[in-house]
């Protein structure tokens, strides 16, 4: 199926994501600082867990340069679940649709059996936004093994934030 993505430099799509706690996370809307968005599979991902825990471990220092919002396609149920077993601390929204996966570009899977989970779901993603709803750096993949590396995605944010750098690899 053929579908959009969003392009480094642009605006990304305004989108709203519902918060665990009440209330809305957005991203493609100006803000006063950069943010970066983090895509998980959902409860059923083992893989998930080790990475978002050690985001999780990191909090302090990528909260002190940007926002972090992390999300799925899990009910809320699920995603509560999982904040209350890890002590999750990051903004944790849920209930990310088929539509909004292919918006941002994403892989979408089905689950193998029931016992995996019972909707599509969003393959791991990142998006860090500048201030102005802007991507400055995306990274998709289709499958939980393949992700960026956390101390080197903070190193080189913090780089690109405090040197204002231009965004890359737009051609």
């Amino acid at each position: 199926m053929k579908h959009s993505k969003p392009n480094v430099g642009e605006r990304v799509e305004p989108t709203r994501f519902l918060h665990v706690d009440g209330g809305i996370c957005e991203i493609g809307q100006p803000k006063q600082r950069w943010s970066v968005l983090f895509v998980y599979r959902g409860r059923h991902c083992p893989r998930c867990k080790r990475y978002l825990n050690k985001l999780n471990d990191q909090l302090s220092d990528w909260t002190a340069k940007m926002d972090v919002i992390v999300l799925s396609a899990d009910t809320k149920d699920k995603a509560v679940a999982d904040r209350e077993e890890f002590e999750w601390r990051f903004d944790l929204c849920y209930g990310l649709t088929v539509p909004q996966m292919r918006d941002l570009g994403l892989y979408v899977s089905d689950p193998l059996s029931k016992a995996e989970t019972d909707q599509p779901f969003a393959e791991p993603g990142m998006f860090a936004m500048r201030p102005d709803g802007s991507l400055m750096l995306a990274d998709i993949s289709n499958g939980p093994a393949a992700r960026p590396d956390l101390d080197e995605l903070l190193d080189g944010m913090i780089f690109n934030i405090d040197n204002d750098r231009p965004v890359r690899g737009t051609t």
